[in-house]
């Protein structure tokens, strides 16, 4: 932090076997502000993330390209600023360094800034290593260190204390001095008057705790906005009865100083200065929720918009919602049949579970039947509390306290979420409302979940359905193959492959891509294959396979193009046969080592154009050349030249060297990047002809 400037700085631990980043020492910010980012899920979409999964140093300049990246965090952290997310790997993966920096400084960094950040990173992997090499590895803590102000800032030597104190309480405004924390470190006299507290009183607290009147979201929020952005903000409130003051906040690295002075002064007809009351302003009657509070539901909502799955909801609320709130436990109940089914839990041996598994959900004698059929969540601080209301509940995993959260989406029961602890928790009304509004937003986002599993499961049967479980064999040849599916929501396309044994001497190898991700597309898929398998099957010339296939695409009128490449191989003459009907063209890799793309003139596309003719191309292959068969996912990228980007697949592929196919097919599929990043789906199916071919027997 002192060497970059960064107003904040953060160091994350990788805990391997939860696949996390745990928070270990923060500076900067108070400990609440950090409280909602103690643990990061290694897959989440957040800058440090990133910067560990990628290895590389996120850095993001201002608040638009966070919303653009990082909209979750953008929602949670929404002043000007710019961070930076390191990587900090040694001998393996340790974690993360995140600094951030007021939103004064330039967006874009120099390469002599981005060195110096990087090399703090260097530095902190190796001080991990030597660690770990000494016998003493660092593990990550149950509470993040804080760093206090004397670490963060250099030492300037003792102020002229008294001094300071003298001007200051000769001045006709207020003034008091916050630390990191919020806590009130100094005030005036006259700035204790303002606010209608003792000075001594007011030493140490945090002001909308010991003020009631402060006790609002608008004015904490303005108090995070100064220490986040390091620049001044102001903001007015109301001192009952009718006192307005305004509150002007100047931070820097150690803390926000504030000048209280009364709102609207004017003058009255002697010239007096006097304070406007502004009787149309309302302070507040009520203790809303803290501001923090507040971030941190709108951090979780927008998390929850992003699940998926039935586990991707289990693994949010237990890896960020838990945490939240300080929980150690956790049940998801899903309503199914009458029954709460656990599709969920964190901190619970598995006897436990099977025992609450499969609870009745009209039985008023449990805690968790009770919310589900009311609708209303309850909260036990205590046993005592639970044994009282329900004594016949059974006691199976030895938790202090309960929150019960029934889960209510439309109007109809979804599940109950219940978070336990292992000690007794109070539950504080702002912490019980949270908490309510938290179990509807899970509720939504449950409902939507299962729904996608169920569609899931359809989609998945489908697609399996439709590709052939297994290639066959032949002495002589090698084959590896592999779909991949980009549609999220369904894992269904159009993209196929397929192996066939034509007769004993004779296979033939078929890769196709139907337009469209959805069930229609997967439909016409199978559609295809089934005839070029039944024409192929049948002894017809490869030309004729596509001709025919063609016909009865046109006879369906299915709407829908569909390219597709035939490859016939003759294994004891070592010869192929191919014809392409719009199709990327396949690549060969030779037995010395060259890779290169294959000619193959391109017909129409199937389905379009009647009587359309689809020209042979044949090809020696050499014994170990490997011919790769593969759909347009696999090389295209948003504006991207796909000519270009199928000559530096063959490159790659030379480089690879003479690996067995199934080795090759993974290095090909790691050159299509990671599956959050691919837009398409991949077939791939790869044939390499062995150094010894012998006749095959009896298809």
């Amino acid at each position: 932090m002192r060497r970059t400037g960064a107003s904040l700085g953060a160091f994350y631990l990788l805990v391997p076997e939860e696949d996390l980043l745990q928070l270990v020492v923060v500076g900067g910010v108070p400990a609440e502000l950090a409280a909602p980012w103690t643990r990061v899920p290694l897959a989440s979409p957040a800058p440090i993330s990133d910067a560990v999964r990628e290895d590389r140093m996120v850095w993001v300049g201002d608040q638009t390209q966070m919303a653009r990246s990082y909209p979750r965090s953008a929602v949670a952290l929404p002043y000007p600023l710019s961070l930076a997310a390191v990587p900090v790997n040694g001998e393996r993966r340790r974690g993360a360094l995140l600094l951030m920096w007021p939103g004064g400084r330039p967006s874009r960094t120099t390469r002599r800034e981005r060195s110096h950040i990087a090399s703090s990173g260097r530095r902190l992997a190796r001080l991990l290593d030597e660690a770990a090499d000494a016998g003493r590895p660092v593990t990550a803590p149950d509470v993040p260190r804080v760093l206090g102000r004397e670490e963060v800032r250099r030492p300037t030597g003792p102020p002229p204390a008294m001094a300071a104190a003298d001007f200051v309480e000769r001045l006709p405004e207020g003034c008091c001095a916050l630390d990191l924390q919020g806590r009130i470190a100094y005030i005036s006299a006259r700035g204790a008057a303002l606010l209608g507290g003792d000075p001594q009183a007011l030493l140490g607290t945090l002001p909308w705790q010991a003020l009631p009147w402060l006790d609002d979201p608008v004015y904490e929020d303005r108090y995070r906005a100064a220490v986040i952005s390091r620049r001044p903000v102001s903001y007015t409130a109301c001192r009952p009865p009718d006192h307005w003051l305004d509150f002007r906040l100047y931070p820097d690295a150690s803390g926000v100083s504030v000048r209280i002075t009364p709102a609207g002064r004017r003058h009255d007809a002697h010239g007096v200065p006097v304070a406007d009351p502004e009787p149309d302003r309302q302070a507040p009657t009520a203790a809303p929720a803290r501001v923090g509070r507040l971030y941190q539901l709108l951090h979780l909502a927008a998390a929850l918009t992003e699940t998926v799955g039935v586990q991707d909801v289990v693994d949010l609320v237990a890896d960020q919602i838990m945490p939240a709130f300080g929980a150690q436990g956790l049940v998801l109940s899903s309503v199914e049949s009458g029954r709460l089914r656990i599709t969920g839990s964190r901190g619970y041996p598995r006897q436990a579970v099977e025992q609450l598994d499969g609870l009745p959900v009209d039985t008023g004698f449990t805690p968790a039947g009770q919310a589900l059929s009311t609708g209303v969540p309850s909260f036990f601080g205590h046993p005592d509390e639970m044994a009282r209301i329900y004594p016949e509940a059974s006691w199976v995993s030895g938790k202090q306290a309960w929150a019960f959260l029934p889960m209510v989406a439309s109007g109809r029961p979804v599940g109950v979420c219940v978070l336990t602890y292992d000690r007794p928790h109070a539950f504080s009304a702002e912490e019980r409302a949270v908490l309510t509004s938290l179990a509807g937003l899970i509720a939504q986002a449950l409902d939507r979940a299962r729904l996608y599993d169920a569609k899931h499961q359809l989609a998945h049967g489908l697609q399996e359905a439709l590709l052939p479980h297994m290639l066959p064999t032949a002495p002589g040849l090698g084959v590896a193959a592999r779909y991949l599916p980009a549609t999220l929501g369904m894992d269904i396309g159009g993209d196929f492959y397929d192996l066939l044994r034509i007769d004993a001497t004779t296979v033939a190898a078929v890769i196709g891509d139907v337009q469209g991700h959805n069930v229609a597309a997967a439909a016409l898929m199978g559609q295809v294959r089934t005839a070029v398998h039944t024409h192929a099957t049948a002894g017809v010339a490869p030309e004729e396979v596509l001709a025919r296939t063609n016909r009865l695409l046109l006879d369906l009128d299915p709407g829908l193009f569909t390219t597709c490449l035939y490859a016939r191989i003759d294994l004891e003459r070592r010869r192929v046969r191919m014809v392409n009907a719009g199709h990327p063209p396949p690549l060969l890799r030779c037995p010395d080592g060259r890779a290169r793309r294959l000619d193959v003139p391109p017909g129409p596309v199937l389905g379009v154009v009647p009587d359309a003719a689809y020209p042979v191309t044949e090809l020696d292959l050499a014994p170990g050349a490997v011919l790769v068969l593969y759909t347009d996912g696999l090389v295209e990228t948003a504006g991207g030249d796909i000519e270009r980007a199928v000559d530096r697949l063959a490159e790659h592929l030379a480089v690879w060297g003479a690996e067995e196919p199934d080795r090759l097919l993974e290095l090909l599929l790691g050159h299509a990047g990671p599956a959050d990043r691919r837009t398409d789906d991949i077939a791939l199916l790869l044939v390499r002809l062995e150094t010894a071919a012998a006749p095959a027997g009896p298809p």
